[in-house]
């Protein structure tokens, strides 16, 4: 019986010593139900013949497996996985035995099978889900397989896919570095759109993966492409992006074929210069997604594998004719789909008004661009030999030609030198594989451009190896936004949106807050406000009394007015120190009620200053001593003054202790309370500064000011007047009751209107001085104390005249009156001796 020979449908046979397997996607996928469509020239017919370029260069390479031929069994997928999937069933035919026992030739003979060339190991596929489904059929048989463009993620799955390797990086690496651009550009806010599939759907889910694991980046919407889309629907898709009209730029892990449509349904749509495409590597550096719609791919961002164009396969491909190149079965089909003419009778474009001459020449008669993915099929194929000849120097020992150690090659032996290649690639850059047969990654950033004369081209603008390097000089330097929330400005917060971390809400940091992250506000410390832009805190702002405050002026001015008056009183007591009048005056209490003015006038000033230790000291010392001595003097004149009249009423002699030392001794008693109180507040709490932020904390931190003060709370300061509000009251109240005594004697009047108007002032004082404690003039506390003190104390000095010379003439007048009339008023009579005493004792 004859041989049964394998027919190979859509495929290319070429002997050799060892068979490698090629798959590419020669034509497009077909519709209404035929498995192909029209012919791919550059991703079909330019991948395939680097296939054979690389071969035959192997070949002809006396270093490079010598001796051995490979030989090559190259398909068509029709870029549909279930077609690849029947194809591919030829690389594992040589590995089935067949059952002849049930067929039988015509004489009654079992027939003989043919057997088929065994395939040792794949190049390809192209597509990922043609890859994703051919790997798990050669798996099965321990093929080794090896992609020149296939980049889902799911194929790094080294359980799943142990035969399969790759040139080229996953779309891990891929997402990454989409995510790097996006990044770089400011965005935050994206929608994809992947075509329905292992490579789109892979691909986007890593994109979005990456993003939820680095975060920055949000997801608006993920679409997706169907496989067999309806009438309509990429208007539909394009109306869905507009939905989020702030996430402009749009994803895209799709085949060229529905990012020419989805560009397409944006140009009907009006929405040119709206969106912003990023594109993945099957847009890359393409013609035909763009053509004819250039403007609204404008700024479009697309990534592609580092690669380079080989020079020697252009020169080869140039050089390929119909007489040449017999071997490619579908050279023909592209010479008359390239040149747009009709090879005979049963040409393939019957319709074609010119007829192919056999003449034409490629890059002379058409167009001619080497395809992106050349570079690394040539790498696939070289891998592969590398392999098998590192395989051989093993098995074969370095001889020549196939030792019977290669007969049979072990697919997972195979595998192992594959993993473990390491060469220059045609592009001049390393080619390895990872644990999961990944290639490293290694990007080139195009941005497709239109310059000034209206010519369209995509442009390198950067590059990525394990992080991104962009170059904008030769970029388009507008990044429109693509946000869903505009940044906050310096000093608010972001309230971020529940579900969504890239979308929130701006709200100020208020009253003593300011932004310590881009999420809360902290309030300052107590002493702190915030800084202008409230990213930090800063010192409140230390203020005090100044000399050339108008607080200060007046009470410095009325107080030297005082003390000029008063040193100008003790200069004149001084000066008729011994006479009549100045001793009927009460000379000594009259300087002890002098010093006591004095020391009044004088704390003016220690009020005013700058609080240190020893400012504060002053202050504890003379604002209470100077009154309780004018008090205590006080207190004491009227006293006596008291006792001599109520003496009067009684008998003619004169009272005890109404000389002027007893006077000294009582007023110094007096004093020596206010005194011993000053020392143990000085002991108990010695004096010191503090800056109190409290009094003019106010709502607007901008407004705040710590006040530098004594630490003499209201308390201690009424627990030290108060002393002397107690000699004031008690005098007032002796002042009272020496207001019957006789007309003609003038001192009590006047210490009576000083202790009345005291009192006024005492009770004005009070309220007012705690009325103004959350004042927000820290000087107007101060200036209240120091001008009741100054008035006080004025009022002391004007209201206390003694008109001694009247006094003690008409007191000397009356007593004569009485005695020559012979007055028998007693009372009297009593009354004008105890004066005429009174003055005898001052004497």
């Amino acid at each position: 019986c004859d041989r049964v020979p394998f027919e190979f449908a859509h495929s290319i046979r070429i002997d050799g010593d060892i068979i490698l397997g090629g798959l590419f996607p020669v034509h497009s996928r077909g519709e209404r139900g035929l498995p192909c469509g029209e012919l791919k020239k550059e991703k079909g017919i330019h991948r395939l013949e680097a296939m054979l370029f690389a071969i035959d260069l192997i070949n002809k390479d006396s270093e490079l497996l010598p001796n051995v031929t490979l030989g090559a069994r190259i398909l068509d997928t029709c870029s549909r996985d279930t077609y690849a999937l029947e194809q591919s069933l030829t690389f594992v035919q040589a590995l089935i035995e067949r059952d002849g026992s049930d067929v039988r030739c015509a004489n009654g003979e079992p027939p003989i099978f043919a057997k088929p060339d065994k395939v040792v190991g794949v190049i390809g596929a192209s597509a990922s889900s043609v890859s994703i489904m051919v790997a798990n059929i050669l798996r099965l048989f321990k093929i080794p397989q090896i992609s020149y463009a296939s980049t889902a993620p799911e194929l790094s799955d080294n359980t799943r896919y142990d035969f399969f390797s790759r040139v080229v990086p996953p779309d891990s690496y891929q997402a990454q570095a989409m995510l790097d651009i996006v990044t770089a550009l400011g965005w935050n806010f994206v929608s994809t759109l992947a075509s329905e599939g292992n490579y789109g759907e892979s691909g986007v889910e890593a994109f979005i993966q990456t993003s939820r694991e680095t975060g920055g980046v949000c997801i608006a919407q993920s679409l997706k492409i169907p496989r067999e889309p309806r009438p309509g629907e990429f208007d539909k898709i394009v109306l869905r992006l507009l939905e989020t009209p702030n996430a402009r730029a749009v994803i895209m892990f799709a085949n060229e074929d529905d990012i020419r449509r989805i560009l397409d349904a944006a140009k009907r749509n009006n929405l040119t210069g709206h969106f912003l495409w990023v594109g993945s590597d099957s847009w890359g550096s393409k013609i035909s997604p763009v053509v004819h719609q250039e403007r609204v791919a404008e700024g479009a961002i697309t990534i592609l594998p580092k690669r380079a164009s080989v020079d020697a396969f252009d020169r080869y491909f140039k050089s390929r004719s119909l007489s040449n190149n017999r071997r490619n079965v579908w050279f023909a089909e592209f010479w008359e789909e390239n040149f747009v003419c009709k090879l005979g009778m049963h040409g393939k474009r019957p319709g074609s008004p010119k007829k192919c001459t056999g003449l034409e020449k490629v890059g002379r008669d058409s167009t001619y661009e080497q395809e992106g993915k050349v570079q690394f099929v040539m790498d696939a194929v070289y891998a592969m030999a590398h392999a098998l000849h590192s395989m051989h120097r093993q098995l074969c020992s370095g001889a020549p030609g196939l030792c019977p150690r290669m007969a049979n090659i072990d697919g997972k032996e195979l595998l192992a030198h594959i993993r473990s290649v390491n060469f220059n690639g045609s592009a001049g850059t390393p080619v390895i594989f990872n644990e999961n047969g990944d290639a490293p990654g290694r990007y080139d950033i195009f941005q497709y451009q239109i310059n000034n004369y209206s010519v369209a081209e995509y442009k390198v603008i950067g590059h990525w190896t394990n992080q991104l390097n962009l170059d904008w000089t030769t970029g388009s330097l507008a990044h429109p936004a693509s946000v869903c929330s505009l940044p906050c400005q310096t000093g608010e917060r972001k309230k971020v949106v529940k579900g969504v971390p890239c979308c929130w809400h701006c709200e100020r940091c208020e009253g003593y807050h300011y932004q310590s992250t881009e999420f809360t506000c902290n309030l300052c410390p107590y002493e702190q406000r915030p800084n202008y832009n409230r990213t930090g805190c800063q010192s409140i702002p230390i203020i005090k009394l100044e000399w050339d405050s108008p607080w200060a002026l007046f009470p410095v001015f009325i107080s030297v007015l005082g003390i000029i008056a008063t040193t100008f009183v003790i200069a004149t007591f001084i000066r008729y120190n011994d006479t009549p009048i100045v001793r009927a005056a009460g000379r000594e209490m009259s300087y002890v009620l002098l010093t006591g003015i004095f020391l009044c006038y004088i704390a003016t000033f220690p009020m005013i200053a700058a609080p240190d230790v020893v400012v504060c000291s002053f202050r504890r010392i003379f604002l209470g001593l100077g009154m309780s001595i004018s008090y205590a003097a006080l207190l004491t004149k009227t006293n006596r003054i008291h006792r001599i009249f109520e003496q009067g009423k009684k008998a003619v002699t004169a009272p005890k202790f109404i000389s002027p030392a007893s006077q000294l001794v009582i007023t110094f008693s007096l004093i020596s309370v206010q005194l011993f109180g000053i020392l143990v507040w000085f002991g108990a709490d010695p004096p010191h500064t503090f800056v109190d932020y409290g009094e003019q904390r106010t709502q607007d931190p901008r407004n705040a000011r710590g006040v530098l003060k004594c630490d003499i709370s209201d308390l201690s300061l009424i627990c030290s007047l108060g002393y002397s509000i107690l000699l004031m009251v008690t005098c007032t109240v002796y002042a009272i009751k020496t207001r019957s005594v006789p007309e003609t004697f003038n001192e009590a009047k006047p210490i009576g209107f000083t202790m009345y108007t005291t009192c006024i002032i005492w009770l004005a004082f009070i309220p007012i001085f705690f009325g103004t404690a959350q004042s927000a003039e820290c000087q107007l506390k101060i200036n209240i104390l120091i001008c009741s003190v100054v008035c006080i104390k004025s009022g002391v000095i004007n209201c206390y005249r003694l008109d001694i010379n009247s006094l003690y003439s008409t007191t000397l007048n009356q007593l004569d009156f009485s005695i020559e009339t012979g007055n028998p008023n007693k009372r009297h009579y009593q009354q004008n001796i105890h004066l005429l005493l009174f003055w005898k004792q001052n004497k």
